[in-house]
């Protein structure tokens, strides 16, 4: 009974941990910009890619090549 009981905890925080992560890093899109961009990376504004969002990128000076997760990397410059 006491193996079900801790098993059955453990089940249940990992769950949450992993609910908790998608959470947090939902709206976690940016837009990757090519040569002769006057940035890296532009976030989506909406965390999704929609061509509202690629068009407001665009109007910051960034010409998408693709989108990935964002960096957290010091030497990736994003669009403000």
């Amino acid at each position: 009974m006491k193996r079900i009981l801790l098993f059955s905890l453990v089940f249940i925080f990992a769950m949450s941990m992993i609910t908790l992560h998608r959470a947090e890093s939902g709206g976690n899109l940016c837009f990757l910009c090519g040569s002769g961009s006057s940035c890296d990376q532009c976030p989506s504004p909406s965390g999704s890619d929609t061509s509202a969002d690629r068009k407001a990128c665009e109007a910051k000076g960034c010409k998408i090549t693709g989108y990935s997760s964002c960096s957290t990397a010091a030497n990736v410059k994003k669009c403000n």
